[in-house]
């Protein structure tokens, strides 16, 4: 609902921010805790005491009775187990408690939730640990509120079983990274650089009562039959269209949920396709980001519920119309307030913007095959290279003025003495004309924006937290070989100055290859892509293989992103999961061939049998011509030998389904499944949405692609 009040007035007001906690903690132990979440340091028994009671008293000033460690295990979603406040004394005397050691771990059964083979069944102990950077937050739920408290999830032997933990580690080494180098360039005093991400989030409503009626979309939240209606997204009239009032209603509520979950949503728009939506934050730091974009996804389902809608987050919930992402902005800056991927007006802060931009390209060159496992997904694979979305290949986009720019360092005709050649290219108009510098290139899979990077091929299902992890890994490893190349020159007698240069100078030339400034859509990226040596990794299987290079594992490993162990965990998990998810994809299509087509076509061709043959007994007495008699006989002729393709095509789906049971390893069954279970299971698909266009709409029992994206 709208608020008549400003937003800025209950702005966070169920969240434990830094108002809240300034109100009710005492002084000293509101700086110390302050203080330690700035240095990213483990918080003290005793802060965390005096901190347990406050949040406490707050939380049940709201009316909360209970509180939970909110979790992100490695199922793309996220966790929690409730407890109450509520204990009873050793005389029976029932009070609340909430101690600083319920605050800062909790225990939940760690067994039933995916280890990828770091631990066995029986081993049920794991430790969730309160990440204090992330506010802890109220979450209306039934009739009541209940403390959630962000936490990580940890094995008894401290392997990380969340997204959560590699995310934080991440920042971390990316950090120490950033700093080395910025010691190096001069820019000291510097304690912390973070990450920050913006998740854009695309989104499907569609009504409740078709949602019901697709089987396909409740079991796996995307059409796996639906022929395509007359009107698409061929008039390019929804795109920042009016927005339905309906529509309208369900984004007021969700706004006002997250602005008081302390969430800055600032956009709301129609997207491309008919139904299609999107809602976008102002940026946050990367670890907090990542928790408001789970929190966003969760919020939306609730509302959307409440407002008789379904919500579709499945990147290509309908084939043939643009699916939806979660646009990744990144960037870089200091606990000053410098953006280091901003170019600034001063030639100090120029050159550390080309020295952190040359090390984005550096890394995303180097560890596009990462980057792309990094988005890699089962709905992903349906939407990437779609003619909607960034391709499998990984390629970096910059506009023309800083091409020109690199151009002009990497042929000589800039120094650092002559800086100003450099700003003179259009570069400090930027603060001076608060306007972008490049086009906008919607094609490209991560594109500079102004001040950030845009990486567009992130799922619109997914959790933010493994792409913006290996984004700040591989960041922090270009950071340090940057560093290494500067020292080394520096070391063999070269003034810092010239050091720096011929180091930017060597990483545009050695990273000009992973720079595409076409359409990232057409058959020349493609080309392109195998004369540069590109990685073009087409489907989930091929992309998941970069885990088992030595080298990519080696870089985690470094980096104290992920041990050994846990790649081979995370590894399993996502096979395993992709396996599962395509096999749940076709049993469902099964039981609705079965059920649901299959009878329809057979009824309805059973009556035009029937009409036929009334026609015949009667064509001589009416004087119907032998063509008439014809053109209807091929009417039947073509129904009925769709239904016979789509009734042998079933049961050649039913021996595929079947066989991925007797394949031994996991890559064997993904790559089964990704060569042959879903190009089958398109090719039933196109016999039976051919069908759906023969049978009458009354015989049809599944809602079709005309009700569902245009009756609101």
């Amino acid at each position: 609902m709208e608020s008549k009040v400003p937003v800025s007035s209950y702005f966070g007001a169920m969240t434990f921010d830094q108002k809240a906690m300034r109100a009710r903690l005492p002084k000293d132990e509101f700086k110390a805790l302050q203080d330690t979440i700035r240095a990213g340091k483990k918080i003290t028994g005793e802060i965390a005491g005096v901190v347990a009671h406050g949040m406490k008293e707050w939380a049940m000033e709201q009316g909360a009775t209970h509180y939970t460690h909110w979790f992100q295990p490695m199922t793309g979603s996220t966790a929690e187990k409730h407890d109450a406040f509520l204990s009873i004394d050793r005389d029976g005397t029932p009070i609340e408690r909430f101690s600083g050691e319920q605050l800062i771990q909790g225990e939940p059964d760690a067994s039933s939730f995916p280890s990828g083979g770091m631990r066995t069944t029986f081993e049920a102990r794991g430790y969730t640990a309160w990440d204090p950077s992330s506010p802890a937050f109220l979450m209306k739920g039934g009739t009541g509120l209940t403390l959630c408290i962000p936490t990580v999830f940890i094995s008894y032997h401290g392997e990380a079983l969340d997204s959560k933990t590699p995310l934080l580690r991440s920042m971390d080494a990316v950090s120490n990274s950033a700093i080395r180098l910025l010691n190096v360039l001069g820019t000291t005093g510097i304690s912390r650089v973070k990450t920050f991400a913006g998740c854009e989030q695309e989104y499907f409503l569609i009504d409740k009562k078709f949602y019901s009626e697709r089987p396909d979309l409740i079991m796996c939240g995307r059409t796996l039959l639906g022929a395509l209606p007359p009107k698409g997204q061929q008039l390019e009239d929804h795109y920042f269209g009016s927005i339905p009032d309906r529509v309208l209603e369900f984004m007021q509520d969700v706004e006002h949920e997250l602005y008081l979950l302390g969430i800055p949503a600032k956009t709301r728009h129609n997207e491309v396709a008919p139904h299609q939506f999107e809602i976008a934050p102002i940026f946050e730091e990367a670890n907090i980001a990542v928790d408001h974009n789970l929190l966003v996804m969760e919020v939306m389902r609730k509302v959307a519920d409440k407002k008789g809608f379904a919500l579709l987050l499945t990147e290509k919930p309908f084939a043939g119309i643009n699916g939806s992402g979660k646009h990744n902005n990144w960037s870089i800056g200091t606990d000053t307030g410098i953006n280091l991927l901003d170019p600034g007006d001063t030639p100090t802060e120029n050159i550390n913007f080309l020295v952190f931009l040359v090390a984005v390209l550096k890394g995303v060159y180097k560890r596009a095959d990462v980057l792309r496992m990094s988005i890699a997904s089962t709905g992903n694979d349906h939407r990437l290279g779609a003619n909607e979305a960034p391709p499998a290949v990984v390629t970096v986009f910059l506009g023309e003025q800083l091409e020109t720019v690199l151009d002009a360092i990497e042929s000589g005709k800039v120094d650092l003495k002559t800086e100003k050649q450099v700003l003179n290219l259009g570069l400090s108009q930027v603060p001076l004309l608060n306007k972008d510098y490049t086009d906008r290139n919607r094609t490209s899979p991560f594109a500079f924006t102004g001040n950030k990077f845009e990486f567009r091929a992130v799922g619109s299902s997914q959790a933010a937290s493994v792409p913006n992890m290996v984004l700040n890994t591989l960041m922090a490893e270009a950071l340090d070989e940057l560093t290494d190349a500067i020292e080394a020159k520096i070391a063999a007698g070269k003034d810092r100055d010239s050091a720096v240069l011929e180091t930017i100078r060597e990483g545009i030339t050695a990273t000009k290859d992973i720079r595409y400034p076409g359409d990232n859509y057409s058959e020349a990226l493609q080309q392109a892509a195998k004369e540069r040596g590109l990685p073009n990794l087409k489907n989930t299987p091929q992309a998941l293989r970069t885990l088992e290079k030595p080298d990519v594992r080696a870089m985690f490993v470094k980096y104290g992103v992920l041990t050994e162990q846990e790649i081979e965990s995370r590894l399993n998990i996502r096979l395993e999961r992709y396996v599962k998810g395509i096999d749940i994809e076709a049993r469902t299509l099964q039981l609705m061939l079965k059920t649901l087509v299959i009878p329809d076509v057979s009824e309805y061709q059973g009556d035009i049998g029937s009409s036929f043959n009334n026609l015949l007994a009667a064509a001589e007495a009416i004087g119907l011509s032998d063509g008439a008699v014809a053109s209807q006989a091929n009417h039947l002729k073509n129904l009925a030998g769709n239904l016979s393709s789509l009734i042998d095509l079933t049961a050649e789906l039913d021996e595929c389904v079947e066989k991925i049971e007797t394949i031994d390893s996991e890559f064997g069954k993904a790559d089964f499944c990704a060569d042959e279970l879903l190009p089958l299971m398109n090719a039933v698909r196109a016999v039976a949405d051919r069908l759906e266009l023969m049978v009458d709409r009354s015989r049809w029992q599944l809602p079709t692609y005309s009700e569902m994206l245009f009756e609101h």
